[in-house]
């Protein structure tokens, strides 16, 4: 009787080892996923059950990641970026990956900061600021360059840059740079109002604005406050004429505690103010 339950056992045993063995091959380790050709905005990144012992801290932050968006990234203070998750499809165009970005609607922006944060550039080298006719993607279309959150950082002081942003709370675990069009500007008529040195609120519509930005006025000098003065500088219909700073705007902005009537042109896709043009007549 024992011999025969030793040997039931053993039976047992080699049966449980080849079903795992089965089930090692059926799914190799680190084998790739299916991407999809759409991803929605925030979707959730796949996690593993467990942290292996040993994982390097950047690996073990990027296991943790809990939601992933694409968009349009912003500065918003040393080491944080503001992105609004957008909907991203990946296409290929003249044999080059790259996404095409869709506005959700109602979609929510996410404030993260990124000081700790892997980062892969589409450029060649990190320190490029366009790309010069060469770019560095995988095959999913993303930046495989690696660089660091100091390279992100000289990324984003030049204005909103395209980024897959995994993330985990109110951290950025990987930023990932890929190729995209901008869309196209709009014109309008509207209020503005300051939120802070670099972002506006322009019909309700949340804008950040850069160095480059093209701010026109009605007032003698660009040091004037909101239409003080005769409108010397007024087109015949009433738009500002006298070319004025990015801090110029900043300046003038700040000292208005009511919103104020301008023309603006914007990327809504990009979230960006790209020209002002005082108007007189705003009282």
């Amino acid at each position: 009787m024992r011999l025969l339950a030793l040997t039931a056992s053993a039976c047992l045993c080699a049966a449980l080892s080849a079903t795992g063995a089965a089930s090692a091959a059926a799914v190799p380790a680190g084998a790739p996923g299916t991407v999809p050709a759409t991803v929605p905005a925030t979707a959730p990144a796949t996690v593993p059950a467990a942290v292996p012992a040993g994982l390097p801290a950047a690996g073990a932050a990027a296991a943790a990641a809990a939601k992933v968006a694409y968009g349009f990234a912003w500065s918003d203070g040393k080491g944080v970026l503001r992105v609004t998750p957008a909907k991203a499809t990946l296409v290929k165009e003249h044999g080059v990956l790259r996404y095409k970005l869709k506005a959700v609607a109602g979609a929510k922006e996410v404030r993260l900061d990124y000081t700790k944060s892997a980062y892969s550039r589409v450029t060649v080298a990190c320190d490029l600021v366009e790309t010069e006719g060469r770019v560095a993607l995988d095959a999913k279309g993303l930046g495989r360059t690696k660089c660091t959150p100091a390279d992100l950082a000289f990324t984003l002081q030049r204005g909103p840059a395209p980024f897959k942003v995994e993330y985990s709370g109110a951290k950025a675990v990987k930023v990932s740079e890929f190729l995209t069009d901008w869309g196209n500007p709009r014109s309008a008529f509207g209020t503005i109002k300051r939120v802070n040195d670099t972002t506006v609120s322009f019909k309700g519509i949340k804008l950040g604005y850069t160095h480059a930005i093209g701010f026109y006025r009605v007032t003698a000098k660009c040091s004037s406050g909101w239409l003080t003065g005769k409108p010397v500088n007024a087109s015949r219909d009433g738009l500002g004429q006298k070319p004025c700073t990015a801090a110029d705007f900043t300046k003038v902005l700040k000292a208005q505690k009511h919103p104020v009537l301008v023309k603006a042109d914007y990327n809504p896709l990009s979230g960006e103010l790209i020209e002002v043009w005082e108007v007189y007549g705003d009282a």
